[in-house]
């Protein structure tokens, strides 16, 4: 070997204090203490340069002679070893601040919240789709209002609520990056949305049919299929689609059914279950569905799970209808208020929503289920041409 690998473990470990060569300029500093440092001179642009390798007590003998090697090779390149190591480390710091290592931990940080852990992916596509592939490998720390302008502004009047979305997740991700002690700018995505100016899109509203139409259409659903009946049940109840698709026969009994908190719209655990009144006509509908039922579901798919969220808005295009199945839920909230007295707040309850500030709804602790068993009704008997 010659003037390489003069060295050996023992040595390393026994020698006394001193200096001494491996070969190759590979140097073995040993303290008084007993510790010692690993240290590679190179001459480079005519300078000579001593660049440490770390202490004996973590790298060993070879892991040293590798180091070595590296850094022998770096310097052959005409580079300077010391830069080239503090520009990767930069490199490596950067990488672990980069916006998308940061919006993937705040994405972790939230999946409790979101239902099924956030699988559907709802949360995190606005982010993936328009604000990472521009900015994903920026450091958090740098990102401005005018990265953000220059990501967003594509899609800020064609996608407005695309955009909007995004902007939220991506505040959300600069305030996860400031917990964790991160300079961030914590006003970017205000500015930005100053630099963005006020989206010219207009809100298109779910199509819905007229309530005094309600009665003829609710009858024309009269061949018995499944999705049919799913058709009336979700017109008699006023759900939303999700939670009548995924109903199992256990949540009904005595005139009533509790849709599980977990199958409400909302965040996973952070409301209760819901409980709709069934009308005499929901009922009638319940029992001509009895022959669909398979492992517990009322609408069952055709191989596993449950029905599809698109069956029943293929069959309205395919019957020629604009509205949509959300859009019966208008349908019977402008009843409501256009041929009843009900209140304000018996009629939003019937729909599952909230209304009033936090604290009035800390006070009031009713969901008004009697007047709602009488409201259903109502509704059930003037779907199917009762004079009501």
């Amino acid at each position: 070997m010659g003037a390489h690998n003069k060295l050996t473990a023992l040595q390393v470990k026994s020698a006394p204090p001193g200096k001494y060569n491996d070969g190759n300029n590979l140097w073995l500093y040993k303290r008084s203490d007993g510790g010692g440092q690993w240290v590679l001179r190179i001459n480079i642009h005519g300078r000579r340069r001593e660049m440490g390798l770390g202490s004996t007590s973590v790298v060993g003998l070879r892991e040293a002679r590798e180091a070595a090697n590296k850094w022998r090779e770096v310097a052959r390149q005409g580079k300077d070893p010391i830069k080239e190591r503090k520009r990767l480390m930069r490199e490596a710091s950067k990488a672990d601040t980069e916006l998308a290592t940061i919006a993937i931990s705040a994405f972790e940080a939230r999946k409790a919240e979101l239902k099924d852990d956030g699988r559907a992916g709802r949360w995190f596509t606005p982010l993936k789709l328009h604000v990472l592939p521009k900015l994903g490998k920026i450091p958090v720390e740098e990102i401005d209002q005018l990265d953000i302008k220059q990501a967003l502004s594509p899609i800020w009047h064609s996608k407005a609520e695309t955009a909007r979305k995004a902007m939220n997740r991506l505040g959300i991700v600069i305030r996860h990056a400031a917990a964790m002690g991160l300079e961030v700018d914590l006003m970017a995505t205000a500015k930005a949305k100053e630099l963005l100016g006020r989206s010219r899109h207009r809100t298109t509203h779910i199509p819905a049919l007229e309530w005094q139409y309600m009665p003829a259409f609710y009858k024309s659903l009269n061949k018995g299929t499944q999705t049919e009946l799913a058709l009336r049940l979700l017109i008699l109840t006023a759900v939303r689609s999700g939670s009548l698709r995924k109903a199992r026969w256990e949540n009904f009994s005595s005139g009533r059914w509790e849709i599980p908190a977990g199958d409400m719209k909302g965040k996973v655990g952070a409301t209760t279950s819901f409980c709709v009144p069934l009308s005499n006509e929901a009922n009638l509908v319940l029992d001509q569905l009895r022959p669909f039922e398979r492992n517990g579901y009322l609408f069952p798919g055709r191989d596993r799970g449950v029905m599809s969220d698109m069956t029943m808005t293929k069959y309205l295009k395919e019957c020629g209808h604009e509205f949509r199945p959300h859009g019966f839920r208008a349908s019977f909230r402008t009843w409501c208020a256009e041929a009843t007295n009900v209140s304000r707040e018996v009629a939003e309850a019937a729909l599952a929503h909230q209304s009033g500030s936090r604290v009035e709804r800390s006070y009031k602790r009713t969901d008004f289920f009697e007047s709602r068993i009488q409201l259903m009704e109502s509704w059930g008997k003037y779907l199917g041409g009762e004079n009501v």
